[in-house]
This record gives structure tokens, sequence and C-alpha cells, in this order.
């Protein structure tokens, strides 16, 4: 053969591999379908979650999901409340409860880091009137929205419990805008050459712009039951990590590998489309001990580290380790219930990891 040829032999040989291995990749997905093992709500951003049989999937997240937050009240203003420069909010409960078709209520357990003397309960409504509340404006990792200052009781009673004072407010009906690059509205449009862009039938509509409630970045949170197993493994023996420290939406179980979603695209539960478009970068918040609301000790209060050791995989965040996908409903998938049990499969995997591009923001 001649020499010539050589480079486009090893690139014919090297892109039938990588099919080769994509197409076993799927295949063993779908030999092996997953399975949904655990929904969290959290209809209170960076209170405890609420373990659910099943919620309501929609566009902007799971129904009641953070609609309600807390911010500090400062000299300078207000600064937003999230568990790793708050670990105290680790010590509320919360549970959702509905009756027919009255609004239903959130009932806030405050523990008290375990002082059963100083224990005491807050009854909030799902969906308070707006109509009565003062606006109040949120900005949240740079995408700003307006939201409702609760009554002044609910406020007092969480600062009672804080030591501080303390706001709370409500969402409403008002959203966030998603501000990851790549998923801009004008993005399809962007992404023509000037040339083909002019062209009638290649000038595709903007897609309709990704909006989210109190969430971080995106509607869902997803994490892999099998890559938490290798989590535990970095543990002393005997001690296990809680899931619930890593905040997801929703727990997927059976996956052949430790971190085989790094590389999903989009999965499907039933007949619902999720699709999986960024990694979830971790900080200090997974390093808490929820039983005293404090800084964890010993090697369970330093698992940010050990997951810095080889879990750096986005090029977009290099110094954050990665656990779970940020995850979007699909837009021509209409609002489904997820249950416990729900098959999952996946259904398009990336080419690589991906990158991180919610600028500003690591």
């Amino acid at each position: 053969m001649s020499s010539q040829y050589l480079p486009l032999v090893l690139a014919l040989a090297i892109g039938l591999l990588y099919y080769l291995m994509s197409f076993l990749h799927k295949l063993v997905h779908r030999l092996q379908p997953m399975k949904i093992s655990e929904i969290y709500v959290y209809p209170i951003k960076s209170l405890r979650g609420v373990q659910l049989s099943e919620a309501l999937a929609t566009r902007h997240g799971f129904e009641y999901d953070r609609t309600f937050m807390l911010l500090q009240v400062t000299p300078e203003g207000h600064k937003n409340m999230a568990v790793s420069g708050y670990p105290a909010m680790t010590q509320f409960l919360t549970d959702i409860e509905t009756d027919g078709d009255s609004n239903g209520t959130i009932t806030v357990d405050f523990i008290a880091f375990g002082d059963v003397d100083q224990a005491k309960t807050l009854k909030v409504p799902l969906r308070p009137d707006t109509e009565k509340l003062e606006p109040f404006q949120v900005n949240m990792h740079y995408s700003p929205t307006q939201a409702f200052k609760m009554p002044a009781k609910y406020s007092e009673w969480f600062s009672s419990c804080f030591g501080y004072e303390v706001v709370f407010v409500y969402l409403g009906d008002n959203k966030r805008d998603v501000l990851f690059e790549d998923m801009k509205p004008d993005r399809t449009r962007r992404s023509l050459p000037p040339l083909l862009s002019s062209v009638p039938f290649l000038n595709l509509p903007e897609r309709e712009a990704e909006k989210i409630t109190f969430t971080d970045c995106a509607p869902f949170l997803i994490v892999s039951k099998t890559s938490l197993a290798d989590v535990s493994a970095r543990l002393p023996e005997g001690e296990e990590m809680d899931i619930t420290k890593f905040r997801a939406n929703i727990v997927i179980e059976g996956a052949p590998v430790a971190w085989a979603e790094d590389y999903w695209a989009k999965i499907k539960v039933k007949d619902a489309e999720i699709i999986m478009q960024h990694n979830c970068i971790r900080c200090k918040s997974i390093n808490i001990d929820y039983s005293t609301g404090k800084p964890g000790v010993g090697e369970s209060g330093d698992v940010l580290k050990k997951l810095q050791k080889d879990r750096r995989i986005d090029d977009g965040a290099k110094w954050s380790p990665v656990f779970g996908r940020y995850s979007f409903w699909s837009p021509k998938t209409p609002p489904r219930t997820l249950r416990v049990g729900d098959e999952v499969n996946v259904v398009r995997l990336n080419t690589g990891t991906t990158s991180w591009t919610w600028k500003g923001l690591q």
C-alpha cells in the first residue's frame, strides 16, 4: 500500500472503531434498562428536600421545586443563601401537603441541631396569593427575576431560627433565564455561516428560551446510583455517601458503570425525553454534616477534595469536580408524571464530555 494512503486508512479505521464503541455503548444500555430509584423536590431552595414516589415534570422542572428561597439581610442589602455558605440550612426539614382542590401547604420543621426543646414548626401556603405581596428583586447567578416578599411572620420565624435577619420570598409565576451560552435562543441562527443564514429554508426560527425557577442552572439535576457507590468507596469502610447531599431531582439506578452519565446526551423515561446538556460542578456543600449543620469532620468532611483527584473532567470549570448532569425537559414532550420505578433508557450519547458555558459562574 502506498504511504500516501496510510493517513486516510488510519482515519477510516479510527472512525470505524469509534462507531463500533458507540454502538456497543448504546447496546449495553438498551440490554440493561435502568430505572428511577428516587425523586426529590425542594420547595424551599437549599433546605432539605421532600422524597416523593411521583412528581409532575414540566418544562421548568418538577412542580413546586424551588419556588421559595431565603436571603440574609446585610448592611449592603440582601445576600442569597445556599448550603455551601449557610450549613445551618440543613437543619430545616420540609414536607408538602396537598388536600384535594385546596392550595396545600409546606410544613417546615426546624430540628435545632438536635435540641428538641428548641425545635419548632412552620406552615407555609404552597401557592400564596401574590396580589397583596410586595415585589422583591432576586438575582441568582447573574440571572435576575422578580419575586414576592412573603408576609413578615414567615421571615421573622426563619430569622428566629437562624439568629440573624432573613427575608423569605416566593417566585410566583415568574421565571429566570438559563444563561448557558450554547442554549441561548439565537444559538441555532448564529451557528449558520453568514452566506447560508440568508437562505429562506435554512433560516430556522429561534428556539424558545429555557426558563427556570430558583434552581441553580437547570430544571432538573440527575445523578447515578452507580456513581454514588464509587464515591462511597472512597470513604472509610462502613461509611456511605448521603445521596441527599448532592441535591438531585432524579436518582437513576442500574447504570452499567460508574460515571457513564458523563456521556449521556438524552434519556427517555417511558415516552418522555430529557436532554442532559451540562455537567453539575460541585462545591463544598457536599462536605457538610447534615446531622450537625456544620462542616463535616474526618474523611466524610473531605469528599470534595477526594473528587477533585479524578473528577475535574469539565474544561469549562477546570477546578471543580463533576457529579451528575444538569438536564432539560424536551420541548416536544408535554408535562408528564414521573414515578419511582419508571424505566430509563439512554437514547443519545455525546462524543466526549461537555463543557461548562455559563459565563462567570463556576
